[in-house]
């Protein structure tokens, strides 16, 4: 007899849902598919014990006819596709026709339908795979599907769960997920009978951004205005002989950041994916501008015509393949590196306020060391990880928070200078003591309109009308130094506060684009050495040597072999002091090792001007003249990324004219 048999039917399914069932989170991303696919507008999520006992999916679409709803549970069963050409030009979420044979081997599901020209409904009930009963029932147009004791039959895989509130944060992740992609349809999200999730349908984009993360996190996000771009068809293609691509969406400020990527929200043609091309077009768009190790805060849309992009590479249908991967990083890149270039967004100082009790008067003012000023000013505030080992990790929701400006005069408070990055950090879902999230997410239905501020009558006019609260840099040239802080922290007035510059790292940014110009015109100024500096260089050191020595020579370094394992420099970049050049050396080298060796050159030359720049801007403890601090300020007002220093560190920090209004009790 021979080896090579036919599984059953029930392995085979069983194998079939491990593909496509890996978790509660699964089962509910395949049902909203399949509700969003049949064109409903309300979609409702009930789900107990994490979607370990119960998860039910409740939409107002199309629903089914009878034949249809018992064809639907045979495998392959769609309605999408009819031969293999459909597969170039897929425009639904769901289409292999698994989700549902899937699902139902693996738990006891019960599926309510009823198309609407139908006069009853039809409902079936499945466990294990097996039909149990197949019934008329009397039901409203479209579908709800009750999935009950998921992996009841197989043991194994139930024990592999996380558990009840990390599974259910991996589903209030997806629903958050879809009701981004599709704004104007209303989800609701509950956990034994909590609502996680309510959102109605809005409009833009730009509502529902406000109603799933809150005005917090909406206030440092740039919006991304439409970019649309036309390419001619590929030769191989049919039909229509242009492509389009349109990207959009919000991108977050470069002091806005995390430690992990769970806050990348990616859509392609509204379908969730976890795409790395798009991911490190995300990063490289933020290179130089944010830390390494950090990710920005991203909700990116990127929709093309249906043959230009490949769906049908992962059994999930979570990763997706483009037929121009090269275009399409450059053309993300380049978009989000325009618009951050556009907005150039600043960094607030966030002045708090707390109540003084009755019985006590207050208290003078105390200077605030310059240590602890110095250690406050590099505080990250948006901090957080998300679940270890997660795809679908539980995202950070914003609370809504209502600023309602109050007339102080009726109360006794204190004005407080709170040296700390803005934003205030943004709270998750609580899990409280019961471990089921009890607090949900914000559910106003639309943006609130910018107010102008409160005039007190006894207070007399302010001197503006309306303060605005988000810091940008497109008036960076106007600003006038009043004075040094400590020789390292330029102090400035301007048009809408008071500015504080890092000397170093502002003049770092201004000689990493310069340098970076120097290198595609092909000419860094150099400065000669009168003897030549000899370094002794590892094994490892000399080939990477070998590997780069056009690049160090493209960034003003002359050099060359000097015996067995050293190098003589000959001249180095201008402004790098000579007791720095071996250092800066080495650290090209250990970059260069570490981190960029299966990059691009421009990716090398950035990091190598980088370093440059960093050994050569003007160092802290330095005083400076006026003149110079002029210099200064005008230079880094015509760079392209003056928020930010090559290596991610904030350049300026504003003292917004609002808050100081606040903290005079002027408003």
């Amino acid at each position: 007899m021979g080896r090579i048999h036919i599984l059953p039917d029930a392995v085979a399914n069983k194998i079939a849902a491990g593909e496509v069932v890996e978790r509660p989170a699964s089962v509910v991303k395949e049902l909203v598919e399949n509700a969003l696919d049949a064109g409903a507008t309300s979609i409702r999520i009930e789900v107990e014990a994490g979607g370990r006992r119960l998860i039910r999916v409740i939409d107002d679409g199309s629903g089914m006819m009878r034949d249809d709803a018992l064809l639907a549970f045979e495998r392959h069963a769609t309605s999408k596709l009819r031969d293999v050409k459909d597969l170039l030009a897929i425009t639904t979420l769901g289409f292999r026709g698994e989700a549902l044979p899937s699902i139902a081997a693996v738990s006891r599901l019960t599926l309510e339908t009823r198309a609407e020209e139908e006069p009853v409904g039809t409902l079936v009930e499945i466990a294990g795979g097996k039909l149990l009963r197949c019934e008329e029932a009397a039901l409203a147009r479209g579908t709800t599907v009750t999935v009950r004791d998921l992996f009841f039959n197989v043991p194994a895989r139930r024990k592999f769960l996380r558990s009840d509130q990390t599974e259910l944060a991996h589903i209030a992740a997806l629903a958050s997920h879809y009701s981004l992609a599709y704004p104007s349809k209303a989800f609701l999200l509950t956990h034994e009978q909590r609502v996680l999730l309510d959102v109605a349908p809005v409009s833009t984009l730009r509502e529902r951004v406000f109603q799933v993360f809150g005005s917090q996190v909406l206030d440092e996000l740039v919006e991304l205005s439409r970019r649309e771009v036309e390419l001619p068809a590929l030769e191989d293609a049919g039909g229509e002989q242009v492509r389009r691509y349109c990207l959009y969406g919000f991108i977050s400020r470069p002091h806005f950041r995390r430690s992990h990527r769970d806050s990348i929200y990616l859509f392609v043609n509204r379908r969730v994916v976890r795409d790395k091309l798009l991911t490190q077009a995300l990063l490289a768009a933020y290179r130089n501008v944010i830390p390494a190790g950090q990710f920005p805060f991203a909700l990116l849309f990127l929709d093309c015509d249906p043959e230009e992009v490949d769906v049908n590479v992962h059994p999930a249908k979570i990763e997706v393949r483009f037929r121009r991967p090269s275009f399409v990083f450059d053309f993300v890149r380049d978009a989000l590196r325009t618009a951050l270039a556009n907005e150039r967004p600043g960094t607030s100082i966030r002045v708090d306020r707390v109540e003084v009790p009755q019985d006590i008067s207050p208290q003078p003012a105390v200077e605030l060391p310059f240590s602890e000023f110095s250690q406050q000013l590099q505080a990250d505030v948006w901090t957080g990880a998300g679940s270890p080992g997660s795809d679908w990790a539980v995202q950070d929701q914003a609370r809504l928070v209502v600023d309602t400006l109050q007339d102080t005069e009726a109360r006794n408070e204190l004005p407080v200078l709170t040296l700390q990055v803005s934003p205030a950090p943004v709270g998750r879902l609580d899990f409280g003591d019961s471990g089921v999230p009890v607090q949900g997410i914000a559910r106003t239905a639309a943006v609130p309109p910018r107010v102008p501020l409160p005039v007190p009558a006894s207070h007399g006019p302010l001197p503006v009308a309306e303060v605005e609260e988000r810091p940008s840099l497109t008036r960076l040239a106007e600003l006038r130094p009043l004075g040094q802080i400590r020789d390292s922290f330029i102090v400035a007035a301007g048009p809408d506060g008071l500015w504080i510059i890092d000397q170093h790292v502002a003049h770092e940014r201004v000689l990493f684009e310069r340098i970076l110009r120097q290198m595609q015109a092909g000419g860094v100024e150099k400065q000669q050495l009168l003897l030549p500096l000899v370094i002794e260089l590892t094994p490892a050191q000399l080939a990477e040597y070998e590997r780069i020595v056009a690049e160090l020579a493209a960034s003003g370094f002359d050099t060359e072999r000097f015996g067995l394992r050293a190098i003589a420099v000959q001249s180095a970049p201008a402004g790098v002091a000579a007791g720095d050049l071996e250092k800066l050396l080495y650290e090209i080298l250990e970059v260069s090792q570490k981190e960029l060796r299966s990059v691009s050159t421009e990716m090398l030359r950035q990091a190598m001007a980088a370093s440059i720049a960093c050994h050569a801007a003007i160092k802290v403890n330095t005083p400076l003249e006026f003149a110079q601090m002029e210099w200064l300020i005008q230079e880094l007002a015509r760079t392209e990324f003056p928020m930010s220093c090559p290596h991610g560190r904030p350049v300026l920090l504003r003292y917004s004219l609002r808050e100081i209004l606040k903290g005079f009790h002027r408003i």
